[in-house]
């Protein structure tokens, strides 16, 4: 049974009732569910299926793919492997035309990206495929897909040569929000409160594939000692096969995200090329494009300025927690968890992670605000100040159509959060300085969003305008 995924679900219905043929790109990161998405939705139409083997040589892919051929015709004698791939695309359409002539059928090429090779001839041969033979045939539907989002997007979506504009469907599948999340554990009969599953959301993110490794009767605690501090869970060392699968040269992909983990406020392009002493051009502007592709970084237009500002924020989950906690190899033991929430650097990730959480799920708060139909944009600001001027952040604002801007401020707690008389002054100096700063003629409604709601003092009645919890992040 398929959790969530509505809108995708649309899109692959409406892709094989079509009556054209129909060629449709998926992409994500890796982990996602891609792969079961098309498997599940697809089972009763699905005629062929190739998946692309990682660092695999032309030879092996050919062989392989000769292998699932004939697999699929339940061929009694293997067949010789082609000698390149429009001989595969040839037996591949010999294969196909009896069954695609009174009923809809579906082939799904799984890694798309992995298949071409260098020097391999794969991406001309299959868009002569597409456009020679596959085009034509109203009842064939085709799916590749692919976890090197920015390979399938540059190559595929933005194709400038034979595939160019070919791409007649697209799904990028993201993780699951909080609400499917709730939905997968309660199918899985995994009894967690909204606490612990966020608390889970904030450690590894929606990840399909993370999230059915946990067993029915353990605490969050337990469960993120078991996939993550110990040798033989599954987060233990995915990190470095996260990157080295999606991305070639890596490491410096790996350099940029090691950089943004230490950066809560994110950082502009200039300043990741300062920081990391990386030279200015092309180059850098590709991995940062594949990073955001790939769904580990998240772009931001701050408040008052234009693209030439960009913000870089890390935003997948497991890769902060992986950095902050689980690479240093110091934390070990049964109850590793519950010793690290003891400790400073749990509160400062609490407070990262949690505020990632929130950015990604702008349209639940949207939601809860009751302005989802109302225009806005949504952005970050900071002010480093100077001599004269102290400087100030905003987590997060809401910039609206009707003349109003949301302050958000984003707080993790185990309780209710307090606001002191200190924090109060900081209410007051952020929201004085953005309005000095940015001249903005706009009202402003600060708005707390936390775990638990804010405790009734007088500082909240004087200060918070609006008030989410975490409970509204799972209202989608």
């Amino acid at each position: 049974m398929l959790i969530g995924r509505e809108k995708e679900q649309q899109i692959l219905n409406a892709t094989l009732l079509s009556e054209e043929a129909e060629l449709l790109a998926i992409y994500g990161r890796r982990r996602v569910g891609k792969t079961y998405l098309i498997r599940q939705f697809y089972e009763k139409s699905l005629c062929f299926e190739f998946s692309g083997q990682h660092n695999a040589n032309l030879q092996e892919q050919l062989e392989n793919f000769s292998i699932k051929l004939d697999e699929t015709m339940g061929s009694l004698f293997p067949t010789a492997p082609p000698n390149s791939w429009s001989e595969a695309f040839g037996r591949l359409k010999v294969y196909l035309e009896p069954k695609i002539v009174d009923e809809k059928t579906v082939i799904f090429f799984d890694e798309f990206p992995w298949i071409d090779t260098p020097r391999s001839g794969f991406l001309g041969a299959f868009d002569y495929f597409w456009n020679d033979w596959a085009s034509r045939k109203s009842n064939l539907k085709v799916v590749i897909c692919g976890s090197a989002a920015s390979w399938m997007i540059r190559k595929v979506i933005q194709n400038r040569g034979g595939l160019h504009n070919r791409v007649t469907q697209r799904i990028r599948l993201l993780p699951f929000t909080l609400n499917e999340t709730e939905s997968f554990f309660k199918q899985r009969n995994i009894h967690l409160d909204r606490y612990q599953i966020t608390q889970l959301y904030m450690a590894f993110g929606g990840i399909p594939h993370y999230l059915k490794e946990i067993q029915k009767g353990q605490s969050t605690a337990q469960i993120i000692n078991n996939l993550c501090f110990d040798k033989g869970g599954l987060l233990y060392d995915e990190f470095n096969m996260l990157f080295s699968s999606l991305f070639n040269n890596y490491e410096i992909h790996k350099s940029i995200v090691r950089q943004l983990a230490q950066k809560a406020v994110g950082l502009t392009r200039n300043e990741i090329i300062e920081q990391l002493k990386l030279s200015s051009g092309g180059t850098i502007s590709q991995i940062l494009e594949e990073l955001t592709d790939s769904g580990f970084v998240t772009t931001f237009i701050p408040f008052g300025k234009n693209q030439k500002d960009l913000i870089y924020k890390l935003s997948d989950e497991y890769s902060l927690f992986y950095l902050k906690f689980i690479e240093k190899g110091k934390y070990k033991g049964e109850d590793v968890w519950n010793q690290l929430s003891q400790l400073p650097t749990y509160k400062t990730w609490c407070g990262f992670a949690f505020e990632t959480l929130c950015l990604k799920h702008i349209n639940a708060i949207k939601k809860a605000l009751s302005i989802a139909g109302i225009y806005s944009e949504v952005s970050i600001w900071r002010y480093q100040g100077d001599k004269e001027n102290s400087g100030s952040q905003i987590d997060l604002l809401i910039d609206r159509k009707d003349n109003c801007i949301n302050i958000c401020e984003v707080k993790f707690s185990e309780t209710e959060y307090v606001i002191d008389k200190k924090y109060a002054q900081e209410i007051h100096q952020k929201l004085s300085v953005f309005k000095n700063r940015t001249q903005t003629k706009k009202t402003l409604f600060f708005t707390a969003i936390t775990t638990y709601g804010v405790l009734q003092n007088e500082h909240k009645n004087r200060w918070v305008d609006k008030e989410l919890t975490m409970d509204d992040l799972f209202d989608n």
